[in-house]
């Protein structure tokens, strides 16, 4: 006549997560009962992360005695594992006597705390006791006589057989006298013990302890000794009482299973002829619940949810808080209302707390204790770069790739974009020299125009020249395109533009070079390398020497071009928006090449540095390829070694760098010339010069 007993263990499972209770005790009487009562409860423990602070099992009975120093010696084996233990939420299994066995405890400890320290006697003041639908909260003639404490149990939580009131149930409870037709030896010895008479007027016990009247209420009876309202125990008696009715009811609906003999009686009915009625069995009781056994024999039903709250006469209620359905889905089976319950009076936090140690705050992380049960740990900061933002986490996490944690690494927050944007400082300085770059270089590129007829001009290919500053102009002007957001025109084009033009420039230099070394060869008598010397030559060094590096370029385009992307970890608290090179081997083989162009490029000039300086510029270049190859020989460990807008920056500087040494070392002199010195840029000065 009551559920399964599985539901209950699940209730009591659900029950102490519902609350948070991870550090709990139990106790269980020492029989076959609680240890398989142990056996089951302890694995699913374990498989909820909650830890048994320690385990008690009693081995007090039930004994109408008036010994109450007995009571003491046998309650103090149990009295220390309450008083050791910090945990609050402690699990009773057993019977009713495990109530009486409790209250003994009370009632000893309230006889030699006197020797105990507060601090120890206080432990008691404050738990949450969690008791099994077998349990009922009863008391016997001893608790009459020394109080049995019952509001230690304040606040109780109890999984009980589910009831409801029955109708006029009451009105029968004020009818039932100790003598009477209706009378038996349970109520006799009830009424003798409840109200300490005697219900026979020659026994012994009249005469020491008055004889009853007949009269006496039963309402007014405290709760531990009698309880009017209907009890789960009662309610499933009434129901079995109702369910063997209809049993037997379905039975002898035929006349030919159920005869009457002579006398007018029913034959007798063996109890196993009930058994298969009883299984398929089905009806609503008065009290409006169906009552249906399940395949099993059990009762299909569920559990209530009952708080204990006791008064300063030792008696209680139970109010309902809750309930536990079989029906519901698995792990939602425990329904609590919260706001319904009474916490005991020495709690100072509701619900309270039962664990062995506080919860890890915001920004740690657990980390068990050698030797310890898991439950006991000790709270670690968060590992760099890893948060948690609520109480009681496990581990730390990480924050999503876009966002980081705070300085007290309890939440994460927005990274910062990493770009080089033309509005920071670190970009507006290389806008304004590449600005200014270009401006002194198409002014240059003025000035050769204007003066295109002069020596000086004349001398060293003027339209090796023009080609020389048009390319370093728009070296200048292509370092803009390191700068802003990355997208998918300028990803592309700035390191294939950058190293275009720029090879385009080493080339000039190149062919600038040898075309002088060739003229002053040519100069010698019966030289055949005068066929050689001319304007076709130079072109045709410009030309070959630029449409590698344009093959170069084509090539990465055509098989991994750049493009724009986010590197969510170099930085542990930017977003670095970057244009992905997509082939590294192409990019450095790009920056390779120049490097090539420029070493042949110094080395030709410094073989024809000391040819006639009033022709040859070797010398100017021979320098300028110095400081060129001084640059981006610097460029590529600084570059590897940084990250996001410094690396930009970076290149953007040896763009500048580069760039202005070409431009300042080759044409400073003759801008010089031209603009200062013009009486020197004619040619009767350069031939005075060369004699």
């Amino acid at each position: 006549m009551v559920p399964n007993e599985d539901l209950q263990y699940k209730g009591i499972i659900q029950l102490l997560l519902h609350f948070g209770w991870k550090w709990v005790g139990l106790i269980t009487p020492a029989n076959e009962a609680g240890e398989q009562f142990l056996k089951t409860i302890e694995p699913m423990l374990f498989k909820n992360e909650i830890c048994s602070a320690f385990t008690e099992r009693t081995e007090y009975y039930v004994q109408f005695s008036f010994k109450i120093s007995d009571m003491v010696d046998q309650s103090k084996l149990s009295l220390p594992a309450f008083m050791k233990s910090k945990a609050n939420a402690i699990v009773i299994y057993g019977e009713s006597t495990s109530i009486i066995w409790l209250t003994s405890v009370f009632i000893s400890r309230n006889m030699i705390q006197l020797i105990l320290p507060q601090s120890v006697r206080n432990e008691l003041e404050g738990k949450v006791w969690i008791t099994a639908a077998q349990i009922d909260f009863i008391s016997n003639i001893v608790g009459k006589l020394i109080d049995p404490n019952i509001q230690m149990l304040q606040g109780a939580i109890s999984i009980t057989i589910h009831s409801k009131e029955i109708q006029d149930f009451s009105d029968f409870l004020q009818d039932v006298k100790p003598s009477g037709q209706d009378a038996d030896g349970f109520i006799k010895n009830f009424w003798e013990q409840s109200f300490l008479c005697s219900v026979s007027k020659s026994s012994a016990l009249a005469l020491i302890m008055g004889t009853c009247t007949g009269e006496e209420m039963l309402e007014s009876l405290p709760a531990p000794f009698f309880e009017m309202s209907m009890t789960g125990h009662s309610y499933s008696i009434y129901n079995a009482v109702y369910a063997l009715a209809h049993a037997l009811h379905i039975r002898c609906s035929s006349e030919a299973i159920c005869k009457r003999t002579m006398d007018g009686n029913t034959q007798n009915v063996e109890p196993w002829q009930l058994h298969s009625f009883l299984q398929r069995l089905s009806f609503n009781n008065s009290a409006g619940d169906e009552i249906t056994f399940n395949e099993h024999g059990e009762l299909a039903a569920g559990f209530d949810i009952t708080n204990l709250v006791t008064f300063p006469n030792n008696s209680y209620v139970r109010v309902k808080v809750g309930k536990l359905d079989p029906q519901a889905p698995p792990g939602k089976e425990l329904t609590i209302y919260g706001n319904r319950i009474q916490w005991h009076r020495g709690f100072s936090q509701v619900p309270p707390i039962s664990l062995c140690n506080i919860k890890c705050r915001p920004g740690y992380e657990k980390k068990r204790k050698e030797g310890k049960k898991f439950c006991c740990y000790a709270c670690d900061p968060c590992p760099h770069g890893m948060f948690s933002n609520e109480k009681g986490l496990e581990t730390c996490a990480r924050c999503p790739p876009d966002q980081y944690p705070n300085e007290e690494q309890n939440e994460c927050i927005p990274k910062k974009p990493n770009v080089l944007g033309f509005d920071e400082t670190l970009a507006i300085i290389p806008t304004f020299s590449a600005l200014l770059f270009s401006l002194i270089t198409a002014m240059v590129l003025g000035i050769f125009i204007k003066h295109r007829d002069t020596a000086i001009v004349k001398a060293n290919n003027r339209s090796l020249t023009y080609i020389l500053l048009i390319s370093l102009l728009l070296c200048f002007l292509c370092s803009l395109m390191f700068i802003g957001m990355p997208n998918k025109t300028t990803c592309p084009l700035r390191q294939t533009a950058f190293g275009i033009v720029f090879s385009v420039a080493l080339s000039s230099i190149l062919a600038k070079t040898i075309s002088v070394v060739l003229a002053f060869m040519a100069t010698k008598p019966d030289s055949t390398i005068r066929k050689w010397v001319g304007r076709k030559l130079a072109y045709s060094i410009v030309l070959s020497g630029s449409s590698v590096q344009v093959g170069l370029c084509v090539f990465w385009l055509a098989t991994s071009a750049p493009f724009p992307d986010v590197d969510m970890h170099s930085s542990s608290e930017e977003i670095i928006f970057l244009c992905n090179e997509g082939s590294a081997l192409m990019f450095y083989g790009v920056l390779g090449y120049m490097g090539f162009l420029a070493i042949i490029s110094f080395a030709v000039a410094f073989l024809a540095r000391k040819l006639p300086d009033s022709f040859n510029e070797a010398k100017f270049i021979t320098f300028s390829m110095l400081v060129y190859c001084s640059v981006w020989f610097s460029f590529i460990p600084t570059y590897l070694s940084t990250r996001g807008k410094y690396m930009v920056a970076v290149e953007i500087f040896s763009i500048l760098a580069s760039s202005a040494g070409l431009l300042g070392c080759i044409f400073s002199p003759k801008c010089y010339i031209i603009v200062v010195r013009p009486e020197l840029n004619n040619r009767e000065q350069l031939i005075r010069r060369k004699m």
